[in-house]
């Protein structure tokens, strides 16, 4: 019985849909949506400030925190200290970490330049080989002729090899390969915002360090004074000796302090040099002062869910959270059949001059696997790449709320260094009006020199205690930059834009 020509058009009008349905499968395993930016309006329980106080001292003004603003690219210029500025960009050039990630990075992306060579293309591959052998015909049952001697066979080959991503198993690992390439990426700018963030908070130490240094030994320098009078008026016997030794110990005290502040600032700048990849013996760093730094008077503070956003940190932990979810699906596609199909075309021949005459040897295979048993093994990949993948959410989440943390911490920070830095201006303040009162008592012949020393002792004091509170403003006023994620995502746009 002969099938009629409407059912052989009908069969192979089903042959081409399944071959097309076959050929555009869809890719198995969830596909991939970031999770949703923290729905939080403020950062910080209650009111998120918007204006810190202000303080009748140097770098005293108040500071407005811009809700909803962009970090700017460059945020450490809102210091405006050409030497820092300087330092910051030597350091983003010449960093071994940064060198570190940018290979990183690239090696990433030859990974899945592999990949998908691999993955998407056939695989061609030629050959050429020689072979001596004897064949003995009379084994075989051949007794008509005699057995011929031995010779030598040249062939020449051609194969290829393709597996069809019918389930989109290989297409996903490509997802997670590319989810790789933006981990590496969103690292690199972790680390460069990183990088920017220690070399301004170890210049601001080193400002920080100076000053205290300066004001200790000014402290010392009164309390020398104060002691030659004590000690003068000692062998006079208008003092007990108590008194005189109770004025050593406390210059002894404030002299033990120097040593480690040298020592501090010594192994800040060696910080420093090898942030800015120099050797600490040779390196070419200048002098950072607080005077030379001019605190911000306005801090951009991004909205939670732009932080969450942009945060380079934030951003490595959600590709991560691709890369898994692409591995529930290459897990999932090995639960199904693979069809490969492979050739091969070649020449045979018994001089090597005669072997591209003609083809000779070819062949065509298609080959269907399908996992049958694998001992459980096969599920348990793939609900271990779930649990990876719920691993990977619950640390991604982790990270959200680690970056909120430290917004809020260096929001609260701010008001509570220009409160402190109010109170110790205060301070110093009084301290300068009693030195002065104290000072024209003197000059009336009201109050011994040592009373004089004593006030200005404490001038010092207080404002020792001033310039710390200062540094403390300039480096939670980065630490909050920082802990916004930079504004590296700007950089890119202006970069884009000039292209």
């Amino acid at each position: 019985m002969h099938a009629s020509p409407h059912g052989k058009s009908t069969s192979r009008t089903a042959l081409a849909v399944l071959a097309a349905a076959m050929l555009s499968a869809c890719a198995v395993g969830p596909d991939f949506t970031a999770p949703a930016a923290p729905a939080a309006p403020s950062y910080t329980e209650g009111t998120q400030p918007t204006r810190t106080s202000a303080a009748d001292a140097p770098h005293g003004q108040a500071q407005t925190l811009e809700s909803g603003a962009d970090v700017p690219a460059q945020w450490w210029t809102l210091l405006r200290s050409p030497a820092l500025d300087r330092a910051i960009r030597a350091a983003l050039d010449a960093s071994p970490t940064l060198a570190q990630a940018q290979a990183r990075i690239e090696q990433a992306r030859q990974e899945l330049v592999a990949t998908t060579g691999a993955r998407l293309l056939p695989r061609v591959d030629a050959k050429l080989n020689t072979t001596r052998q004897q064949v003995d015909v009379n084994s075989l049952g051949i007794t008509a002729f005699p057995s011929p001697g031995p010779f030598t066979l040249y062939g020449a080959s051609v194969a290829i090899s393709y597996t069809l991503d019918l389930f989109g198993g290989q297409r996903r690992e490509l997802e997670g390969l590319r989810a790789a390439v933006d981990y590496q990426r969103f690292e690199l700018e972790a680390a460069r915002l990183t990088l920017a963030g220690n070399v301004a908070t170890a210049a601001i130490r080193e400002a920080g360090l100076r000053a205290q240094i300066a004001g200790t030994e000014a402290i010392v320098a009164a309390q020398q004074r104060q002691l030659a009078i004590t000690e003068q008026r000692l062998r006079a016997g208008g003092v007990a000796q108590v008194d005189a030794q109770r004025q050593r110990n406390e210059l002894a005290q404030s002299q033990a302090l120097l040593p480690g502040l040298a020592q501090q600032l010594a192994a800040t700048r060696h910080q420093l040099a090898v942030y800015l990849g120099q050797a600490p013996a040779s390196a070419q760093l200048p002098e950072f002062r607080l005077e030379d730094l001019t605190l911000p008077a306005t801090l951009p503070v991004s909205l939670p869910s732009a932080m969450a956003r942009r945060r380079p940190d934030i951003r490595a932990a959600e590709a991560l959270l691709h890369q898994a979810s692409a591995n529930i699906g290459v897990a999932t596609a090995q639960r199904y059949p693979q069809l490969t199909l492979s050739g091969s075309a070649g020449t045979q021949a018994l001089s090597a001059r005669d072997l591209f005459g003609s083809l000779n040897v070819w062949s065509l295979a298609a080959g269907l696997a399908q996992p049958v048993f694998r001992g459980g093994e096969l599920v348990a990949r793939k609900r271990a790449a779930q649990a990876a993948y719920a691993q990977s959410l619950a640390a991604y989440q982790q990270t959200v709320l680690q970056g909120l943390r430290e917004v809020a911490d260096s929001l609260r920070a701010l008001q509570a260094d220009a409160n402190t830095l109010q109170a110790r201006a205060d301070s110093a303040k009084q301290a300068a009006d009693t030195l002065s009162i104290v000072t024209g008592q003197y000059r009336l012949g009201g109050v011994s020199q040592l009373a004089v020393l004593d006030a200005e002792r404490q001038y010092r004091q207080a404002a020792l205690a001033l310039s710390q509170a200062t540094a403390s403003r300039f480096t939670d006023s980065v630490a909050l930059l920082q802990a916004l994620g930079g504004g590296w995502w700007q950089a890119e746009a202006e970069a884009a834009a000039a292209q």
